[in-house]
Parts: structure tokens; C-alpha cells; sequence
């Protein structure tokens, strides 16, 4: 029984989406990338939405449904395999709980002019409290939002969040590209 609770927790839409997704994306179907997807939660929102889905993650098998109407890719992002993401194809990316600091300009360079980024994932007091604690996974302080300085930023936080009351440390963000 524990574990059924755990599985519906780890596949609801992060509140992130949930919570302003509703009044920016745009009722016309988009293109939706949902980078490093896991069980594929954030993109499956988009989908029942009648968003177009591309799923990238090194491993799909654990996605919660597939569709011929969307892409699955199955790309090891980090070990120098997978080709470059396609240059402003997509109208919102997502990314969650992801950090490979050497693919946000190809992250951001994926996103059409105009375009969302949805972004979420821990920052470096996360390893006060648990993992992940490798310093290449967590975000330095306000590092997120320089990233994405010149964009139109929407959204932002930074700090503690209890998520199915789980305490984390996680910076979000939410821009338009110019």
C-alpha cells in the first residue's frame, strides 16, 4: 500500500506547473520538450492538454504513457552521445530535478523565440539535508536566474520547498525567451 502512495506522488505534475502553467501556456497546440523526463509526469500534463511531447531521458522505461503522437528519445545526455538539441524548435521546456551545467545553452538554444522554460532542481543547501549532494548537481546561489538573466523572467524562487511533505532546497524558474 506504501508503495502505490509513493508511485502517485512521484507521477503527480509538479506544483510548478500545476500551479502557473494554466495562465501563460498558450491554449494552441505547442511543442513541449521534456528534458531528462524520468517517469515522464511534467510532459504527460502537456499531452492531455494536446501539447506535442518529445520525452529525452537516458532510460524510458520507467515513462507512465506513451503515445505515438509524441517522441521518445532515449539519450545518455552526459557521456558525449547524444546529438545537440535542435535549435528553437521547442515552445516549453521542461526540466526537473536535472542539472548537467554543460547543457543549458543548448537548453536554452532548444527554445523557440518567444518560448517557455520551465525549470526546477536543487541547490547547493540540498546537501545539508540529504542528497543529492554532488556539488555538479546543485545549483550555486541565484545561478538559475543568471542563467536565463536576459529573459523575460516569469517566475522565481529560491529556497526551501516541502513537496508531499518532504523538505527540499530547490530554485524554480519560469521565463519567456526574448
Amino acid at each position: 500500500m506504501e508503495e502505490k502512495k509513493l508511485k502517485a506522488r512521484q507521477d503527480t505534475v509538479s506544483e510548478l506547473i500545476s500551479r502557473f502553467a494554466p495562465d501563460i501556456i498558450s491554449a494552441s497546440p505547442c511543442e513541449v520538450l521534456d528534458l531528462a523526463c524520468g517517469s515522464g509526469r511534467n510532459g504527460l500534463w502537456f499531452a492531455q492538454r494536446d501539447h506535442k511531447v518529445t520525452y529525452i531521458d537516458k532510460s524510458l522505461t520507467g515513462l507512465i504513457n506513451r503515445s505515438v503522437r509524441h517522441s521518445y528519445l532515449n539519450w545518455d545526455l552526459e557521456d558525449g552521445t547524444a546529438p545537440a538539441l535542435p535549435a528553437e524548435k521547442f515552445d516549453i521546456v521542461l526540466v526537473f530535478n536535472y542539472l548537467h551545467r554543460p547543457l543549458l545553452s543548448q537548453i536554452k538554444a532548444a527554445v523557440k523565440p518567444g518560448g517557455l522554460i520551465f525549470y526546477e532542481t536543487f541547490t547547493e543547501k540540498q546537501a545539508e539535508i540529504g542528497r543529492p549532494s554532488n556539488p555538479d548537481f546543485l545549483l550555486k546561489p541565484l545561478e538559475l536566474k543568471t542563467t536565463f538573466d536576459n529573459w523575460d523572467h516569469l517566475h522565481y524562487f529560491e529556497g526551501e520547498l516541502r513537496t508531499h511533505g518532504r523538505l527540499s532546497y530547490k530554485a524554480q524558474l519560469i521565463a519567456r525567451k526574448p
